[in-house]
């Protein structure tokens, strides 16, 4: 039987001014949780958090979650963090290989050791964000936690992506086991919506923009890779709830969509959506990336595990992410945002 939790009321959020942690950032708060955010705006921008940034509970902390000052610091009342802070799209994993693998690891564990020796006197529950990118070319059509982890050669940088987050499971899961810290970890598929930015290889904003420009959507191969899309209000939902499930501790969950696109036919449905009347054009990976790049051809998540832990129905389908994204981008466009 679950046992009630602890109220969340104090939260530290890594990479609270990216993506997805500026909207989990403004879900904390809008729950009467006071939150400190950590960025160095490396990937995110303080802009993000514009709508909340003189909330009198929010804590803005510009600097890297590698420098143990600055964790020590930020950590103190905390209850609960929400470690969202990583390297961050196929562009820029192709381009700094080296880069990644260095922020993705070495900040996790350094994190991980502080929340350790503090938690006999101040546990704090810990949520991992994680990605589908830890499956690797598994090639099973739908991917459950307990599947093996396929990755490529060496030789190939855009697997050290993968290879990294998943050595942030292994920490994560190796400190609950050994010290008994509270913990979740939450596979990303394919996260969008709002704020997200295509500059670093992110499918969807890219072909709005190119839509409302009235540019060619370029499609990397053939456009048949099958991927699932969530919007990022409906994940942000998924985390918070695990967080305050007790049957949730300690386990690895997929979150996401379940409804697969193909890539191709996501751009038809962008410039249906959007009324523009943009061609579609073909480009190779090497052109793309580079002559080692190594794509997956299919990416969609079982979410049994997911469903049957917390009430879980996301309330926007595709047509609705791309409605929402367009109008965002539009909002950019007419200075509102």
């Amino acid at each position: 039987m679950n046992e009630p939790q602890p109220r969340m009321q104090r939260a530290l959020v890594t990479g609270g001014a990216g993506f997805i942690g500026s909207h989990l950032t403004e879900a904390l708060l809008a729950r009467g949780i006071a939150v400190t955010v950590i960025d160095d705006e490396s990937t995110g921008r303080m802009g993000n958090l514009a709508a909340v940034q003189s909330h009198p509970q929010l804590r803005l902390l510009r600097g890297s979650i590698g420098e143990l000052a600055l964790i020590q610091e930020a950590l103190e009342g905390v209850d609960t963090v929400f470690h969202l802070a990583a390297a961050v799209g196929v562009a820029l994993i192709a381009r700094e290989p080296l880069q990644t693998i260095e922020r993705n690891i070495y900040p996790t564990q350094l994190l991980l050791d502080e929340l350790c020796r503090r938690r006999p006197s101040q546990p704090i529950r810990f949520f991992l964000a994680s990605t589908s990118e830890v499956y690797g070319k598994n090639p099973k059509p739908v991917w459950n936690e307990e599947d093996d982890l396929v990755f490529g050669a060496t030789t190939r940088p855009r697997w050290s992506y993968g290879a990294s987050k998943a050595i942030d499971e292994f920490l994560t899961l190796a400190c609950a086991r050994q010290f008994g810290l509270e913990v979740v970890v939450g596979r990303f598929f394919n996260v969008v919506g709002p704020r997200q930015s295509g500059a670093y290889g992110m499918v969807l904003p890219r072909f709005v923009e190119a839509a409302l420009a009235g540019r060619p959507l370029v499609v990397h191969d053939d456009g048949r890779q099958v991927r699932c899309f969530a919007h990022v209000h409906d994940v942000v939902g998924a985390v918070l709830a695990l967080m305050e499930t007790p049957a949730a501790l300690g386990r690895v969950f997929n979150i996401g969509s379940d409804q697969p696109v193909s890539i191709l036919e996501l751009a038809r449905l962008v410039i249906d959506v959007a009324g523009s009347a943009s061609a579609i054009e073909f480009q190779s990976y090497t052109a793309a990336y580079d002559a080692d790049f190594e794509d997956v051809r299919r990416r969609v998540p079982d979410l049994s595990r997911l469903k049957a832990t917390i009430p879980y129905a996301p309330r926007y389908d595709l047509k609705a992410i791309i409605q929402d994204v367009i109008a965002w981008q539009r909002s950019l466009a007419g200075g509102e945002g």
